[in-house]
């Protein structure tokens, strides 16, 4: 008898690169078995991490190192962009905009930090771009994109050689009205292609095709800011995964809008991955949630340099394009992320007052903490965790051995500054992140017209559930829910989402003159947009799908609300629908609409659409039937601990369970400790928690 080979494994991969670690899920597409593992980043070579972690995970799954055959796609969450911003590293870049115009960076919006009563002395942040690097062309077209003026291409040609003999290869379009019509931007390229080769060149009309000059230029300065060091990124790992596998893997990265998109690609839209890791974190906390049957969420990604906090309601996390990363505004679709330098590697410092504050500067990978021993001087959230006893003297399940005795020298040198006790120090400098990271969630609640008491917080990444209970007091929030392997929720987020690519075109109308054929014309020509980029990135036209969204507003408002397009063709009822809807989501949000009275106009501003390539979702399956008793097992050799949960009563010795211990219904309260190998989670006094059908645990506070 002839045996025939075994079918070759099918492997999907996710992995999302953070500052401290390299976080890994991989599916076995076939038998549907999901396995998880984390490695630390490698700073200096990324993809060192990149490609450690892929080996680590076939391991898992029984699979030969190098086994590169059998993996059939990667996608990948970076902070690539997002740091090189956040760390303004900016390299020398100019600017091109209509002649008469070059003051519109220092002119910018007058958006006031915290309104003009607590800043008297507010100075515009540092522009993008120096104004001696900014140069105008000659040329000009009206808001229908109407050619008021011809381009002016002797002009474009003085400026390309000026820009070439100078070294400034990185440069940024932006014309007046080029959303309108691209021609003259087209032609600006062209001549910098003949004039200087060896730019790299950033078309407003290609980045963000809407009104509002500023925001348009900015956005694209950006965009052509990290295109650069992105794309030398990107092609450092296809190549790595190219060598690995021998042969060209599917490579996709995660974008802020919620989807993805192949790695040829994304080097043309990098600005569309500035919040590529935190997006992908939301996407899978927010299906974890509703497999678990929760459907107002509000997320919280704990990281080594940065927490992370979004709203998701009814599966779907909030959108926004007024979004910005550090100090640089940048309107394209992205998840509604607040971010707050309240990470594990947040630094606990002294004011010139003397008073103690924590972050946002981090202690990151290198030299890390205290208590890595690599070197760092600092006192972090981390050592402060440590030397209270909340976290175990290791990560990773014992790879990463922490000095526990560094971490108590580096808080006690810090309380006798403070002249306090270290146990009081380490709680203090707790507080202080907890608040931070609440008020994080009252700016995506609150500020938004929510009720942050109405939703169910999920925690997750390596350091997100380490103050759920004292959240949980602050915000008055009533339930937390702690995911199986939290620390690797935003790689498995990257396994969960769609190729996604978003279309925008201005067309700013009043409602009732609207004409649904050039509305219905608008649609279309951004639908064919759409379809040819899912057609390029391998999708048949049949499982196609697009979602039309229109920004509105009240007529004199400056800013639009998002609302939902019906689908096939428009006629005036649906247009009359948009209307109805936008009126029922300016309630939600602002407490009011004028719906009734009529005494505000509609106008529309923004048409959009979304093209997704869906794919095949990993199922969360419940775990095997049991009848566990109500109190968990004693746990692991050594299971308690001594831990301060409050600085007045100092260490009590609390138990330490194995969450792989606990099954389906075991219920467990507080004081313990649950630990796992990528996170723990410390519950306090007066607070249970048990584990659902899925294996999260589920946290409440006891009457």
């Amino acid at each position: 008898m002839v045996r025939m080979p075994p079918a070759p494994r099918r492997i999907r991969i996710g992995i999302d690169t953070g500052g401290t670690f390299t976080d890994v899920v991989a599916l076995d597409e076939d038998s549907g078995e999901m396995v998880t593992t984390k490695t630390p980043s490698t700073p200096a070579d990324p993809a060192d991490g990149f490609m450690a972690g892929i080996d680590k995970v076939l391991d898992l799954l029984d699979l030969p190192r190098g086994s590169g055959d059998a993996v059939t796609a990667v996608s990948h969450g970076t902070t690539v962009a997002t740091n090189q911003l956040l760390e303004g590293k900016v390299e020398a870049l100019g600017f091109i905009t209509s002649e008469g115009y070059d003051a519109m960076l220092e002119i910018a919006r007058q958006s006031v930090p915290d309104g003009y009563g607590n800043s008297y002395f507010w100075v515009k942040p540092p522009r993008i771009v120096p104004r001696d690097l900014v140069k105008g062309v000659g040329g000009r077209l009206d808001f229908t994109g109407a050619e008021v003026r011809p381009f002016d291409e002797e002009d474009a040609r003085r400026v390309a050689r000026w820009f070439r003999v100078r070294g400034i290869d990185t440069l940024g379009v932006c014309f007046l009205h080029s959303y309108a019509n691209p021609d003259h931007e087209e032609r600006m390229r062209a001549i910098l292609r003949e004039e200087h080769p060896e730019a790299v060149v950033s078309l407003s009309s290609e980045v963000l095709r809407e009104y509002r000059e500023y925001e348009r230029a900015m956005t694209t300065l950006v965009d052509a800011a990290v295109k650069p060091r992105l794309s030398r990124y990107v092609a450092n790992i296809s190549r790595r995964l190219e060598q690995y596998g021998g042969r060209k893997v599917p490579f996709y990265v995660m974008k802020s809008n919620g989807g993805v998109l192949s790695a040829d690609e994304v080097v043309h839209q990098p600005i569309t991955t500035v919040l590529s890791g935190p997006a992908a974190g939301a996407l899978g906390a927010a299906l974890i949630a509703q497999v678990a049957g929760f459907d107002r969420v509000l997320t919280s990604d704990g990281g080594g340099t940065s927490t992370d906090v979004s709203v998701v309601i009814d599966g779907e996390p909030t959108l926004t394009t007024e979004g910005s990363v550090g100090a640089f505004p940048s309107k394209i679709p992205m998840i509604d992320v607040v971010t707050v330098g309240a990470g594990g590697g947040s630094i606990a410092w002294l004011s010139p007052e003397g008073t103690l504050k924590v972050g946002p500067r981090s202690a990151g990978a290198d030299p890390g903490p205290i208590c890595y021993a690599r070197g760092g001087r600092e006192v972090t959230i981390t050592d402060a965790h440590v030397m209270l006893g909340r976290i175990p003297p290791h990560l990773l399940g014992g790879e990463i051995p922490l000095d526990a005795a560094a971490a108590r020298a580096g808080v006690e040198a810090l309380a006798t500054e403070l002249g306090m006790s270290p146990e009081a120090c380490a709680t203090g400098v707790l507080e202080i992140s907890a608040w931070n990271q609440a008020n994080a969630l009252r700016q995506v609640t609150v500020k938004r017209g929510l009720d942050v008491r109405d939703f169910t917080l999920t925690t997750f990444g390596g350091s997100g559930s380490l103050l759920l209970c004292r959240l949980m007091d602050v915000l008055g929030i009533p339930t937390v829910l702690v995911p199986p392997n939290p620390g690797n929720v935003s790689a498995f987020g990257l396994l969960t989402v769609d190729v996604k690519n978003d279309y925008v075109q201005t067309h700013v109308t009043l409602h009732e003159a609207l004409d649904v054929t050039t509305v219905q014309a608008a649609y279309d020509a951004l639908a064919t947009r759409a379809r040819s980029a899912l057609v390029k990135e391998g999708f048949a036209p049949e499982v196609h799908r697009f979602v039309r969204t229109a920004d509105v507003r009240y007529f004199g408002q400056a800013f639009e609300v998002r609302v939902g397009v019906p689908d096939g063709d428009l006629d005036a009822d649906a247009l009359a629908e948009v209307a109805r809807r936008f009126h029922a989501e300016h309630r939600a949000l602002y407490g009011y609409d004028f719906s009734g009275d009529g005494s505000q106009q509609v106008e529309w501003v923004n048409l959009r659409v979304s093209g997704i390539g869906p794919i095949t979702r990993p199922e969360i399956r419940k775990a095997g039937e049991s009848s566990p008793p109500l109190d968990p097992p004693a746990g692991r050799a050594g299971s308690s601990r001594p831990v301060c949960f409050d600085a007045a009563d100092g260490y009590v010795t609390t138990p330490v369970l194995w969450r792989p211990d606990l099954g389906p219904g075991h219920v467990v309260r507080g004081p313990v400790i649950i630990e796992e190998f990528g996170s723990t989670v410390p519950v306090h006094p007066g607070f249970a928690a048990r584990v659902d059908d899925h294996l999260n645990i589920i946290v409440t506070k006891e009457a």
